[in-house]
């Protein structure tokens, strides 16, 4: 199975965001390229919103290009199987964790955002990753900084997407 067929899979049997979940499937249905940053028009990406729901905070990566406070993320590869591998590769890399693991049930939330040229638009596909116990973090290039926050202070420093994640990545656990 290709990614394509993959995330078209997991968009089928996602709950939730109706509008947005059959705007991303008529996307790839119009661009067979669409689950790569080539595709000018909009491409799937997948992050992962990294969880220590033991001392009830979440880790966020100030974005080098954006300057904003996100969770981590990114353009699916050719290495990539599927979504959730997409996801799990971002978050490892980008947070310097090893042995995350996913949150079962698939994404838990979907967040399409414009972007400048020539990349218009991410169609993100967002899944919940758990640090294991004693996660060190490790800064990536990608990231000015990285740093854990307590799920209240969120609203504090990202703004409403990323709160809106949090929220969906709590109802899940």
């Amino acid at each position: 199975m290709s990614l394509y067929d993959d995330a078209v899979l997991v968009l089928k049997g996602y709950e939730g965001q109706d509008e947005l979940r059959q705007a991303y499937l008529d996307h790839l249905a119009a661009h067979p390229d669409g689950m790569w940053k080539a595709c000018a028009d909009g491409h799937l990406t997948a992050s992962a919103l990294v969880l220590d729901p033991e001392r009830g905070r979440v880790l966020l990566t100030l974005h080098r290009k954006l300057r904003m406070w996100l969770q981590m993320g990114g353009h699916c590869e050719p290495v990539d199987a599927t979504l959730r591998d997409a996801a799990l590769r971002e978050a490892t890399e980008e947070s310097g964790i090893t042995g995350l693991s996913l949150v079962p049930g698939g994404p838990v939330r979907l967040d399409r955002h414009p972007l400048p040229p020539p990349c218009h638009w991410h169609l993100d596909v967002q899944y919940a990753v758990l640090a294991p116990p004693g996660a060190v973090q490790q800064i990536s290039d990608e990231s000015l900084d990285l740093r854990w926050f307590a799920y209240d202070e969120v609203a504090g420093v990202a703004d409403e997407s990323v709160v809106r994640l949090v929220e969906a990545a709590r109802a899940r656990l």
